[in-house]
């Protein structure tokens, strides 16, 4: 695989309209809802309008074609779980899922509330419907992230990808970006773990690092399921571009996600750490920056004179320490440049030794 040069900044990705992933931009905050709606369309719109007041970019369901993405077996078996909506696996995904026209009108509310709206296609015939539905990227869930027809399918659409990397190892990751790549290169890879809740030494976020070494012409982002908002924070700190995290109203309710999920004021408070630690995040170049200088020159030190010092003389490291002093002296970082040279005025014990009564090298 052809790899950019290292020096090189990483490819900016337009994710949405207007939007801009990577680079110097702000991460791109998902607010994964999933199928924690409970399949009450009025609940989605609640989510959707908390998704907006607590400063994500954009809210992202699941949709599927159940006969497609499903085999008949898988349908009919028996699902007698706590998180169950109904006796079969088939009846439990069909009280979840939202027709077509549910997710027409869920696009036009999120539209005007003011969010980025978009589905993971779980099955090919689920992103056909979402390509009609003219979704700004694609989200690649996990369990398809491995699955090359799809992908091939998909990327041919032309829309941006997010993809993530659950259950995948670096070199089908590899191949991920070797398939996508040729077809659509507007794409992205989230690194992920697949467990609900996520246990923190389960999350791995050294992989981000190694993602931005080995695709470092792409943006990267972090999935997570973990509890807490600290793990995504310090992902962002990593340089995750894009950050999704599953949210509910209330993790009580019955699902298997919502335990894995921020409530409201858990996203919150993500969104605004997130912002926090990009501002912190700041510049590579290390200099004294103009908030420093009040405590520069109150703690400051300088170069002084340890004895008297008469005009003529030549410097020499006996004669001087470092204090803080009034007036300011020679900065004590160039206190050996001066060993050698002449001074031009007397210099007292215990005053500042100031440019000013610094001579040439004496020859």
């Amino acid at each position: 695989m052809r790899r950019r040069p290292r020096a090189e900044m990483p490819r900016e990705l337009e994710l949405c309209p207007g939007r801009p992933v990577g680079g110097p931009h702000p991460c791109f905050i998902i607010a994964e809802i999933g199928q924690n709606h409970q399949g009450d369309l009025g609940i989605a719109k609640k989510m959707i309008r908390m998704a907006k007041e607590c400063g994500a970019d954009c809210a992202k369901f699941q949709k599927s074609e159940l006969e497609y993405k499903f085999n008949k077996a898988a349908l009919e078996r028996p699902y007698p779980s706590q998180h169950s909506w109904g006796a079969t696996y088939g009846d439990h995904k069909r009280h979840l899922e939202f027709s077509h026209e549910q997710y027409r009108e869920l696009s036009k509310f999120a539209q005007e509330v003011g969010i980025f709206f978009t589905a993971s296609g779980m099955d090919e015939m689920a992103v056909e419907f979402l390509h009609e539905l003219n979704v700004p990227f694609f989200k690649v869930g996990s369990s398809d992230t491995s699955n090359f027809p799809y992908l091939e399918k998909t990327a041919k659409k032309g829309r941006p990808m997010v993809i993530s990397s659950g259950m995948q190892s670096m070199e089908i990751m590899k191949k991920v970006y070797n398939t996508v790549k040729p077809i659509n290169d507007k794409f992205c890879f989230l690194q992920c773990t697949s467990a609900y809740p996520l246990e923190p030494e389960d999350v791995h976020l050294r992989v981000i690092t190694e993602y931005q070494k080995e695709f470092p012409d792409i943006p990267i982002g972090y999935s997570g399921h973990e509890t807490g908002i600290a793990i995504s924070i310090a992902a962002v700190a990593m340089g995750a571009k894009v950050v999704e995290r599953h949210v509910t109203l209330d993790k009580t309710w019955k699902g298997n996600d919502h335990q894995a999920s921020l409530e409201p004021d858990e996203l919150r408070e993500l969104v605004r750490s997130i912002r926090t630690v990009e501002k912190a995040l700041g510049s590579p170049l290390k200099h004294m920056l103009p908030c420093e200088m009040a405590c520069h020159d109150k703690l400051g030190k300088s170069v002084v004179a340890k004895v008297n010092i008469p005009v003529g003389t030549i410097l020499t490291m006996d004669m001087m320490t470092v204090k803080v002093a009034v007036p300011k002296g020679v900065e004590p970082s160039n206190i050996f440049n001066l060993v050698g040279k002449q001074v031009t005025a007397n210099v007292g014990a215990d005053e500042s030794i100031t440019d000013d009564v610094i001579g040439k090298h004496n020859s």
